[in-house]
């Protein structure tokens, strides 16, 4: 029934004496269609990384100390690929909203407050430790156009040992005055940030962040394009979430194909590693560029949901061979679970299914891989239980949910389900055991 793990190959050990080694019930997933699962299976880590999995111990290992889980789950930690970091304090407000009254209403108003260091602080710490109740060991996150507040926030992702790209936003138009720079200042802020992260596997590293065209001059997002290559730094934006929204990039860029054109233009698409968050409502040339390109598409079923935007076709992103994570999108999502953020992306693609039979559902195992290997990616080798793959993982203890002697992959259902934080019990980022940041 279950993969055999006895051959396993060893990966190269570190010159340190840092192995550890976890037993527990081990669930992954190696393929988009399937799960490994190793019930009571050994999980050697050294130096960060994962050396092998089994199900018997090998006896090169023998006499290495083992931190024994039982019964618990231990699986790969999440990755949420798109979030708003200032929004924080907007979670669960105005969901009766579209997405361009939203932004003018609730959102630039909130992000204003974050000229005020001493507020980005108090909203930051509890935003780190909200991911961190979650499983959330990696993060890709919007912060504002404030560069002392974003780097604070980038200051406690590290502090807290939890990996992430986080973008000071840029923006300078449409958008109010408060929130409006040059384009003198957004390079210039950019610059700074970069500086302070010069190291290339950095557990946290700055990410270019042009808000979305239609907040962006042509000027700005050539210099935001400018500064991903300079720097090889990676890209995040939003495409094609709302139709008004694309109507509106048309008129803003008239030579462009497509809003995905726009951002090639300028070198913002795949020139250097690139996230797009929704994509509701891309198709053809712009489904095929974004192919070409390999830019991931940040799923946020909540958000898509809540702000009438649609349903994002994951079925024909996979399909296409476009890389897919998931994002929580607070506050345009309205939870910060990845995990809940996998039941959404199912129940959404059941509704695409019933409208159109030749685009089949998700399954458990797809969401999963998506939420972690295929997420992982941009982060390098992160996401799965593979040797060389750096261990970010979470302890799960389900006893309270597991009734009746489930299998194990029922046990990991309902948790996805049912459960929630209380549930994890361990959460490692990199090797490293992370204990709930201070707030």
């Amino acid at each position: 029934m279950y993969p055999k793990y006895a051959n396993f190959p060893i990966f190269k050990l570190s010159s340190r004496n840092t192995m550890q080694i976890y037993k527990a019930n081990i669930l992954f997933t190696k393929e988009r269609t399937q799960f490994d699962v190793i019930p009571n299976g050994y999980i050697a880590v050294d130096g960060g990384k994962v050396v092998g999995v089994y199900e018997q111990l090998p006896a090169s290992l023998a006499g290495q100390p083992i931190t024994d889980y039982g019964d618990k789950l231990l699986i790969p930690a999440m990755c949420d690929m798109h979030v708003h970091a200032p929004q924080y304090r907007n979670q669960g407000i105005a969901m009766d909203l579209e997405l361009l009254p939203w932004l003018q209403n609730y959102t630039f108003p909130e992000e204003s407050k974050y000229v005020d260091t001493a507020y980005a602080e108090r909203m930051y710490r509890r935003f780190v430790r909200d991911l961190w109740r979650f499983g959330t060991m990696r993060t890709v996150a919007f912060a504002t156009v404030h560069r002392d507040s974003t780097r604070l926030l980038m200051n406690l992702f590290r502090e807290a040992g939890m990996s992430a790209h986080v973008g000071k936003v840029d923006m300078n138009r449409n958008c109010p005055d408060a929130l409006c720079e040059t384009v003198e200042d957004a390079i210039r802020d950019n610059e700074a940030l970069i500086a302070d992260c010069t190291e290339p596997d950095a557990l946290v590293r700055p990410i270019i962040t042009p808000r979305f065209v239609p907040s962006c001059t042509p000027e700005l997002l050539q210099a935001c394009g400018d500064l991903a290559r300079k720097h090889h730094l990676p890209v995040q934006s939003h495409l094609s979430e709302n139709r008004s929204e694309i109507a509106w990039v048309q008129e803003l860029e008239p030579d462009s194909r497509n809003y995905g054109d726009a951002y090639r233009r300028y070198g913002l698409f795949g020139d250097t590693p690139t996230i797009m968050a929704h994509c509701v409502w891309t198709e053809g040339e712009e489904l095929e560029l974004m192919r070409e390109k390999q830019v991931m598409v940040a799923h946020c079923p909540t958000s898509n949901l809540n702000l009438s935007s649609g349903t994002a076709p994951i079925r024909v992103f996979l399909n296409q061979g476009v890389p897919v994570g998931l994002g929580s999108d607070i506050s345009g999502g309205h939870d910060l679970s990845i995990f809940k953020m996998m039941v959404y992306a199912i129940q959404v693609s059941k509704m695409l299914y019933c409208q159109d039979k030749s685009l089949p559902f998700l399954t458990l195992s797809e969401v999963f891989w998506v939420a972690t290997k295929s997420a992982g990616q941009f982060f390098g080798k992160v996401g799965s239980f593979e040797p060389g793959y750096e261990f970010d993982a979470l302890v799960v203890d389900d006893c309270s949910l597991n009734l009746d002697n489930y299998s194990l992959l029922h046990r990991l259902e309902r948790f996805i389900y049912l459960g929630d934080d209380r549930q994890i019990v361990h959460r490692f980022c990199r090797g490293k055991e992370i204990l709930e940041p201070r707030v």
